[in-house]
């Protein structure tokens, strides 16, 4: 297992650093003292969400000029890429979006670091690139047969840095999320965009009255309940996996790493809207509703490779301290969002 090195630290430039995960890796970041640069197109982040003390730049992951400067300016050495579009049913009616979004732009980041000797890259993947396989808890060297473009597009992009990782001087970790949820401890940072389709969001927002009924899509699925059953893993547990996957990268330059970032556990939507009625003291009004394209019936990882590889030790991993975590973010959203502005 690496160890962590604090000698080993260089800038790091986070793509996507003013949206939802990116803000809070960008917080791991500096609570370890690590030098941070953000660049953003602030199209579903927020200018709010980087603390001032880090260099930030508007721009699109994809403008060659611009990421040159950066890299000059920073002294980039390592980028964590969260940019990208990540909303499955989206995907499926909206392609090409993903296709741009998330691999051609993704491959011209990839190019520019290339062009630039930036040796260490940390990619935001998905669980959603395993597609629906028989075995469960899903393992990293399963095969991979995305259902939807959302994880057909960022498999390409894995499959870029792969081939890029061997042809060049370059080392990577593909991360493969599973269903992000919860907010910063300290509340410094949390899920903000309007309009969320994620659960745990979309029913806090609900018990809080900013929006209507929580909508169950699919009641029919092979699953205990015939709910949706998913791996939900903290925001701020998955931005440290980030900053210890970099720390390994740098110890190791010449290895890359695909790891799942999960807790290994699945609950199902209607578990996770009865934990946050528990929660709340009250429950959220709930909808039973069709299916919806694109979602499978369970993702739950096996995570016992990040667990051996480095030394991650989830800080956050119970479910009703995730939605706790959600719930005084969202009572301080509105306050930000009245007095600053996206």
């Amino acid at each position: 297992m690496v160890k962590s090195d604090d000698s080993a630290k260089v800038p790091v430039l986070v793509t996507g650093g003013a949206g939802y995960i990116g803000s809070h890796a960008v917080l791991a970041l500096l609570d370890k003292g690590w030098d941070v640069a953000v660049i953003d197109d602030l199209s579903t982040g927020f200018r709010w969400a980087i603390p001032d003390e880090v260099a930030f730049y508007r721009g699109d992951i994809a403008d060659a000029e611009l990421l040159a400067r950066i890299f000059a300016e920073q002294g980039s050495q390592a980028i964590m890429h969260f940019a990208g579009s990540i909303i499955v049913p989206e995907s499926v009616s909206d392609p090409l979006k993903y296709y741009d979004n998330n691999t051609v732009k993704g491959r011209a980041l990839i190019a520019a670091a290339v062009e630039h000797g930036v040796p260490h890259m940390i990619f935001s993947s998905t669980a959603t690139v395993y597609g629906e396989p028989d075995l469960k808890p899903l393992q990293e060297d399963l095969p991979l047969s995305p259902v939807n473009p959302y994880g057909m597009s960022k498999l390409m992009t894995e499959r870029i840095l792969a081939d890029c990782s061997r042809a060049y001087d370059l080392n990577h970790c593909v991360l493969r999320y599973f269903n992000v949820a919860g907010a910063d401890p300290d509340a410094r940072s949390g899920q903000s965009s309007i309009g969320a389709t994620h659960l745990i969001k979309v029913a806090v927002e609900s018990a809080l009255g900013k929006r209507g009924p929580v909508g169950v899509f699919g009641t029919d699925y092979p699953t205990p309940d015939g709910t949706g059953v998913r791996d939900y893993i903290h925001v701020s547990d998955l931005a440290d996996a980030h900053v210890l996957a970099l720390e390994a990268l740098i110890a190791q330059p010449e290895r890359s790493l695909t790891m799942n970032v999960g807790y290994g556990r699945g609950f199902s939507v209607l578990e996770v809207l009865d934990a946050v009625d528990r929660v709340v003291g009250q429950p959220v009004p709930r909808v039973m509703e069709g299916r919806r394209a694109g979602d499978v019936p369970s993702l739950v990882s096996d995570n016992s490779r990040i667990m051996e590889t480095v030394p991650w030790k989830p800080r956050h991993d119970d479910l009703e301290t995730i939605i706790g975590h959600a719930l005084q973010w969202e009572k301080r959203l509105t306050g930000l969002r009245d007095g600053q502005g996206g």
